[in-house]
């Protein structure tokens, strides 16, 4: 599991993750043992995911003959994510071919993302459905709890990277799947 956060302010985005590694049955591996990156650089952006931890694989693999893409509007974000989803169901046998409720005609990716580029704070939902932030959000393990700490404390805490370790340090501490070192980016704004 993940916790992901992210702020825009002072013409930048600040982007944290835990590192904890988790397995699906619950196992973790210690921290000195094995610490996991969750934000992947893309060209002058970051994604950050949360949920099925082989899309940092498959995402990595799928770039690598590519040009990265400019995820700087809420149409480049999905145009990007939407070629994603079509490139898994072609090039990835294993990605199985979700919409397994009948509540939804829509894919379902199993995990979330957000998206810090130079033209803004992007969360890419399980859906593929793309929201625009103007001040924070929070994905994963404990994003409540992050999200919460964000919110009383935004007025109090003036230096981002700063509030964006309190934030992740909440999740961590409310939330057992939350953990290891804080890794953080920063990413200037127009």
């Amino acid at each position: 599991m993940s916790i992901i956060v992210a702020i825009h302010r002072h013409a930048t985005i600040t982007m944290g993750a835990d590192t904890l590694t988790c397995f699906g049955d619950g196992e973790q591996s210690p921290q000195e043992n094995c610490q996991t990156r969750k934000i992947l650089p893309m060209g002058e952006a970051f994604i950050g995911g949360t949920g099925w931890a082989v899309y940092d694989d498959i995402i990595e693999h799928w770039m690598a003959n590519r040009e990265a893409p400019t995820l700087d509007t809420k149409s480049a974000v999905f145009a990007y994510f939407l070629e994603l989803w079509q490139g898994m169901r072609d090039g990835y046998p294993f990605v199985n071919d979700q919409s397994n409720s009948k509540d939804t005609p829509f894919a379902d990716l199993d995990s979330t993302f957000l998206v810090a580029g130079s033209g803004g704070l992007f969360k890419v939902s399980s859906d593929l459905g793309v929201t625009a932030f103007n001040r924070y959000a929070a994905i994963g393990s404990g994003a409540e709890y992050a999200m919460g700490a964000i919110e009383c404390l935004w007025d109090r805490i003036e230096d981002d990277e700063a509030l964006v370790r309190a934030a992740i340090e909440a999740a961590c501490r409310l939330d057992v799947h939350c953990g290891g070192q804080i890794d953080l980016v920063r990413v200037p704004t127009a």
